[in-house]
């Protein structure tokens, strides 16, 4: 693992943070996950333009030039030819509920290898289960933003992974599939590409919208509308989407098959088309 905290570089094992920072106390944390192939950071300008969104709605310190430099930095220093990079930012240490004043805000970066999805999981798909808990957002006014209260999708990635499999989907009281703990979903039916609409429970990913507007030049139809259980097992193409695994077709849903078909594999070379170098 590569650290660099507050634009310094240290060994993970002298990282530290106060027992009075909020990310320790409350979780009051902004986070990105960035993904980087032979030191070239993927997206970044997208996900810093959700931070700053979201570091708006919240009134949270974020210095874009400041954490643009500690994220080049750091890449610079990447000796896997494929990393996962953590950009988190906290507002520092405080006293009881006040927000610290904007000068105590920390930046951390840490960086570790990245795997990536296998041929076989990127040619046969993966397998999904329905999570045993609901997607919530604590924040019900504002839209879905990556927090460091991250309680219900860490519970649902875990349960995926006690159930051996890739992703755990969250449905909403209606029975609509909303997405994946740590994912988007889009299903295909045609010609006609269908993703929930982003907002108060759907995060607005970077991927997903790298794919919707990639999706026109493979002449789909994009459309943001629930999908219900019933028409996400008789699509004709459904994956998971995020920054890391790019576009991962599913294969099965619990024990049900998925179809999987050629336009899951356009899609993944067409935003990595895109977002080469950049």
């Amino acid at each position: 693992m590569i650290v660099n905290l507050d634009g310094q570089f240290i060994a993970p094992d002298q990282a530290t943070l106060p027992l009075n920072d909020g990310a320790v106390l409350f979780g009051d944390t902004l986070f990105e996950t960035i993904k980087v192939r032979h030191g070239a950071l993927l997206r970044v300008d997208a996900h810093l333009d959700r931070l700053e969104m979201s570091a708006a709605l919240l009134d949270f310190p974020c210095d874009r030039s400041a954490i643009a430099t500690a994220l080049q930095e750091t890449a610079k220093r990447l000796p896997w030819p494929v990393a996962r990079l953590r950009l988190t930012l906290s507002r520092g240490c405080g006293t009881g509920l006040q927000a610290p004043p904007p000068d105590k805000a920390r930046v951390m970066v840490t960086a570790n290898a990245y795997h990536e999805p296998d041929q076989t999981e990127y040619s046969k798909g993966v397998r999904c289960v329905f999570a045993p808990n609901k997607r919530v957002n604590p924040l019900s006014h504002l839209p879905q933003m990556k927090r460091g209260n991250y309680a219900d999708c860490l519970y649902a990635a875990r349960f995926a992974q006690a159930k051996a499999a890739r992703e755990a989907l969250f449905r909403s009281d209606d029975g609509s599939v909303l997405e994946g703990a740590t994912s988007n979903l889009f299903m295909l039916k045609g010609n006609t590409l269908t993703t929930p609409v982003a907002g108060e429970l759907v995060l607005a990913g970077v991927m997903r919208r790298q794919v919707m507007d990639t999706a026109p030049e493979l002449g789909l139809t994009v459309q943001e509308g629930p999908i219900s259980m019933q028409a996400l097992l008789q699509a004709d193409e459904a994956f998971l989407t995020n920054a890391l695994i790019e576009v991962l077709p599913i294969g099965h849903i619990e024990a049900t098959p998925v179809k999987t078909g050629v336009i899951s594999t356009a899609l993944l070379q067409a935003v990595r088309d895109c977002g080469a170098g950049k």
